[in-house]
């Protein structure tokens, strides 16, 4: 269990993919730190920092809930220091918690806009800034960043302009710390799905139970995820990887078991 005592942080870790990347790490002894704003249930997505710590200590790992908005700094370093004092340093940072808005540029109201570059960049920016002095003392040390291969196909651009860019600046991000980083033998590298997930934002943003039928379940990332995380800092980073492939290096082509529904034609996500 090479993830045994390992401390990961994880934002937006209180349900989704985040929350499926926590357990996945946790059921091989791994210590989640679930960094999410979520302390009361909100009937529409479900889960807290608390139920979701819960679940990680069932699953066999250690957990810490920290109550933690990454727009602002304080308490990005709150998670860090917070810890650092319950389990003695950070291993493994996962930037995926991340707003999204897709509208063309006339409707997108600056209010949308902030939201979107204060998490999906600035926090990302700003939590791994943080998280780096801790990565520096860890054996195999990773950062992965939730966000996609920079496609520069104008039809990724032209109906939501704003979500696009703030999803490819987190992938340069990655791309940015894997060249900074690597003298550290820190990794950074980016992970994306194949196909929709199965998760509170395409329920409620995107298209609702018909596109969760055609989409595929949190587990899937979970598992590419590890593998990711798996594999040798020093020489696994700077990749934008795309959770399919992922599997298939691993010698893993039926994807089957992680669809919603077996059989369903499935969806393919943006920018892929």
């Amino acid at each position: 269990m090479q993830f045994k005592n390992k401390t990961v942080i994880i934002t937006g870790a209180s349900r989704g993919i985040g929350k499926a990347i926590g357990l996945r790490l946790a059921k091989e002894g791994a210590n989640i730190v679930i960094a999410s704003k979520s302390v009361e249930e909100n009937p529409k997505l479900g889960g807290t920092i608390f139920s979701a710590a819960a679940e990680m200590e069932a699953a066999g790992g250690g957990a810490l809930a920290v109550q933690c908005d990454i727009r602002f700094e304080e308490q990005v370093q709150n998670v860090v220091d917070k810890t650092v004092e319950k389990f003695g340093g950070i291993d493994i940072l996962v930037n995926n918690a991340s707003a999204i808005n897709l509208t063309p540029t006339e409707q997108t109201e600056s209010k949308r806009y902030d939201l979107m570059y204060d998490i999906n960049v600035r926090g990302t920016f700003m939590m791994s800034r943080a998280c780096i002095p801790f990565l520096k003392k860890a054996t195999n040390a990773h950062i992965l960043n939730l966000s996609p291969p920079i496609n520069m196909d104008l039809k990724w651009f032209q109906n939501h302009l704003a979500y696009t860019i703030s999803k490819y600046d987190m992938s340069m991000i990655a791309l940015g710390l894997s060249a900074e980083l690597k003298k550290y033998n820190i990794a950074a590298n980016a992970l994306w799905p194949r196909t929709t997930i199965a998760t509170a934002a395409v329920n409620n943003l995107l298209g609702g139970e018909m596109l969760m039928k055609m989409s595929r379940t949190a587990d899937i990332i979970a598992d590419a995820a590890f593998y990711i995380l798996s594999k040798p800092s020093t020489t696994c980073t700077g990749n934008t990887f795309i959770d399919e492939d992922v599997l298939a290096a691993e010698g893993i082509t039926d994807l089957e078991k992680y669809s919603v529904v077996p059989g369903a034609q499935l969806y393919n996500d943006l920018f892929v």
